[in-house]
């Protein structure tokens, strides 16, 4: 708890660029329409469902591996919840971007949609394209609002499977979940301005690589493996 709180508080002194005040220089808080408040938003939303996946197969399995697993990324992805909403509460900012689909914020080199950063080449980041502004960009479906979200559908099918089936379906969904994760989390690595937020966004990327690791093998040890 206390290093979250000083995470948190640490989003303002690493923040961004310098404001130049006549002849001091403050903190800039992020703007509305920027990549960090844009990440802010769109990950709280994502890492919401991840918990809300890792609870239902908590009671849709006795398999305590899938259990530990499921409730490790609840645990992280609730308290990396909390550090981005509390972010944007230190800013002044909404919990929900207005006004712009998800990931507007990732738009290449547009300015406001990519927080400013005029030009900005991502071209060569990997997984874009099925993100808005780079490729055929992403479109919403049955409740799923970013890649890698499971559809309205997919958490139905969850919540009534059992056993091996929910932990197969878990794993895959979950799979789903961070390969979406990553390349959002990648986008904020690049994009966003405050240290504090990158730090954790680079973080997000290697914690969810190892985890989409152990997956595999989970799926494997069940006889499956992860969705095309």
């Amino acid at each position: 708890m206390f290093a979250g709180a000083a995470t948190v508080a640490s989003a303002r002194d690493d923040g961004a660029d310098l404001q130049a005040t006549g002849s001091e220089s403050a903190p800039r808080t992020p703007a509305a329409d920027s990549a960090d408040a844009g990440f802010a938003q769109d990950m709280a939303v994502h890492h919401q469902q991840a918990v809300e996946m890792s609870f239902i197969v908590r009671d849709r399995t006795r398999d305590e591996d899938v259990r530990r697993f499921a409730y490790d990324i609840a645990n992280t992805q609730a308290n990396q919840r909390g550090m981005l909403l509390g972010w944007l509460d230190l800013w002044e900012l909404p919990k929900v971007a207005t006004g712009q689909e998800p990931m507007a914020w990732m738009a290449d080199g547009s300015g406001a949609g990519a927080g400013g950063h005029d030009g900005h080449d991502m071209g060569d980041m990997d997984g874009m394209g099925g993100m808005p502004g780079h490729g055929g960009g992403y479109q919403a479906h049955d409740g799923s609002l970013m890649p890698g979200m499971a559809t309205r559908t997919e958490l139905g099918r969850l919540r009534k499977a059992d056993g091996r089936q929910a932990e197969i379906l878990y794993l895959q969904l979950m799979t789903d979940h961070h390969k979406g994760g990553i390349d959002m989390a990648r986008g904020c690595a690049s994009l966003c301005t405050v240290k504090a937020e990158k730090r954790l966004a680079r973080g997000m990327v290697e914690a969810q690589q190892s985890e989409l690791d152990a997956m595999a093998g989970m799926l494997a040890k069940r006889g499956s493996a992860p969705r095309a």
